[in-house]
């Protein structure tokens, strides 16, 4: 039995099969933003209402519709949840042995004001971060450093969410841009390129928003200076790396550049009034002091062995990210060179490719062609398995007993069950969607809107985000419909196709992946309603920024500056 995707299932209307494809995603807002449900209960109950309509709707196989429900929920838990599981757990270690006192204090040393440790750990280092991994990592990370450092963790975690939204696009070495290439033809540089001229108004937007959504207009303004420096060196190297690299390397450049363009400017500059939240005391002044701290011999030395689990995080994501050992780790590398061949044989022993029962090659899409299906399980290539690695060699640098180890991973996966849960029912939700062709369906209703395309363009990249937690995913999704879409009306696909990413990246902080994720990392299992609630203006601000900037970009007034 095999199954073909109809666009206009309901009543033969493109618009009426719109109307309830789009119930899933009004349930799910109504659930978490007015309801204020739990997420895993949000999710799963949001995964039902898709199943329904997948079969009654939409004339999907119950069987395929459940089967595509499993294959998402098998990757939301490998590789998604598995990185935040290893991440937690390093983050743990590091809280557990006594490293974290000083690691905030050396980031304390830098500055004790909230405003700029945002900018260094929720910006510069999340987005260093999202460049080597992506899939939640940096989001999990930097937020899980600031609720050590003494935020709240509602905030650390929204503020980290938000900061994310400058590199999303180049995101995992430019895996979404990369992977845009194959199902629209166009070449990866040339929408590097692009994208390279409408994400760095955001980037240099984007840390005097982060401020002010912390402290207000008049505070941000009081560190105006260190503001630019940072959205500047940022993206200022965004965008040259973008046109004149590629893009692989934009966010690591980019991130290092202004992480170290702020330190350094700190160290010779400093805010005439120090910002701490309302709720909470001067920690940061007496944290030095307070009892139970041991004593210091050697500054520099603990300081770097204290940073070490995270400096070797990145050193082993990098290293997974590089793109010939990523297929080696996944047992699909082809090369000649000897070393990669041998971790191709290794990496083959931790990869299952098998197929999805029921499901592979059963769907059909309007193009009349198959739709693969298989559970794609790379144990040993997973980034999550890369933040393992750190933390194995984190417990020989800290001197931990194996039992200790043990202990804390196991706390982990136990703090962990439910957001684990939420995330496998969100992506198993997007799954079904997809499958059943609801997503397509709302992408071709938004691609009637004619001349107002060049607006709503980024808003699809906003949805398809929002659906599967992944600009990747995205910009497969809809790159193709974007450059269809583009060429009918007249206008460049390109810029089109650029949109979608770019667009994409502002629905990555309102996702339900990446609100659990978040919510995961700072203890807030059960909060996802909180943090959607605090995100979601936001991303509507943003997205309505990139949809501006990409309809003037398609008139002659900026039409210059499409590649």
């Amino acid at each position: 039995m095999t199954f073909t995707q109809n666009f206009s299932a309901v009543g033969d209307s493109l618009a009426l099969s719109a109307l309830v494809a789009v119930i899933p995603i009004l349930y799910f807002f109504w659930a978490l933003a007015i309801k204020r449900m739990q997420g895993y209960i949000a999710g799963l109950t949001t995964l039902l209402l898709a199943l329904i309509l997948a079969v009654v709707a939409f004339k999907m196989p119950a069987g395929m519709a459940v089967m595509s429900a499993v294959q998402g929920g098998v990757y939301g838990v490998l590789p998604i949840g598995w990185i935040i599981i290893a991440s937690v757990f390093l983050y743990k270690l590091t809280v557990k042995t006594g490293q974290f006192d000083i690691i905030r204090n050396s980031v304390v040393s830098l500055t004790v004001d909230r405003r700029l440790q945002a900018l260094l750990v929720a910006f510069s280092f999340g987005a260093f971060l999202e460049g080597a991994a992506g899939f939640g990592a940096p989001v999990a990370i930097s937020a899980a450093l600031l609720v050590g450092l003494g935020f709240n963790p509602l905030y650390a975690a929204g503020l980290c969410l938000i900061a994310n939204t400058a590199p999303v696009a180049f995101g995992a070495i430019g895996t979404p841009i990369i992977a845009v290439e194959g199902p629209t033809g166009v070449s990866a540089i040339e929408i590097s390129k692009m994208v390279g001229r409408q994400l760095p108004f955001l980037s240099l937007f984007l840390p005097f928003f982060l401020v002010v959504i912390m402290a207000g207009f008049k505070k941000a303004m009081e560190v105006l200076p260190a503001i630019l420096v940072t959205g500047i060196s940022f993206a200022v190297t965004q965008y040259l790396s973008s046109n004149f690299l590629g893009p692989e390397l934009p966010d690591i450049l980019s991130a290092l550049v202004s992480l170290f363009a702020l330190a350094i400017f700190l160290k010779f500059w400093k805010p005439k009034n120090i910002f701490h939240f309302s709720a909470e005391a001067e920690i940061a002044a007496t944290i030095a002091t307070a009892p139970g701290n041991p004593p210091v011999k050697n500054v520099g030395t603990e300081v770097f062995k204290a940073w070490s689990p995270f400096l070797i995080l990145t050193g082993f994501i990098t290293i997974w990210g590089i793109p010939a050992i990523k297929l080696a780790l996944a047992g699909h590398y082809i090369g000649t060179n000897g070393l990669l061949k041998a971790v191709n044989s290794i990496g083959a022993l931790f990869t299952y490719m098998p197929e999805v029962p029921l499901l592979n090659n059963k769907v059909i899409s309007s193009a009349g062609t198959p739709i693969a299906a298989v559970f794609k399980l790379e144990l040993l290539g997973a980034a999550g398995t890369s933040v393992l690695f750190a933390a194995i060699v984190t417990k020989f640098i800290f001197k931990i007993s194996w039992k200790e180890w043990v202990a804390t991973f196991g706390e982990t996966l136990n703090e962990l069950k439910f957001p684990i849960i939420t995330i496998a029912s969100v992506v198993g939700f997007a799954y079904v969607i997809n499958a059943s062709g609801m997503s397509t369906t709302l992408g071709m209703s938004l691609a009637k809107t004619g001349s107002m395309f060049a607006f709503f363009s980024p808003f699809l990249g906003w949805l398809g985000v929002f659906i599967t937690g992944s600009d990747t995913s995205s910009n497969l999704l809809f790159g193709n419909m974007q450059k269809i879409t583009a060429d009918s009306l007249g206008m460049n696909h390109v810029l089109a196709i650029a949109a979608n990413s770019s667009g994409g990246v502002t629905g990555k902080m309102i996702s339900p992946q990446s609100i659990a994720v978040a919510c995961a990392a700072v203890g807030l299992a059960g909060k996802e309603a909180d943090l959607f609630r605090f995100t979601f203006k936001y991303s509507l601000i943003l997205v309505v920024l990139i949809g501006i900037l990409t309809f003037v970009q398609n008139t002659s007034l900026l039409s210059w500056m499409i590649p």
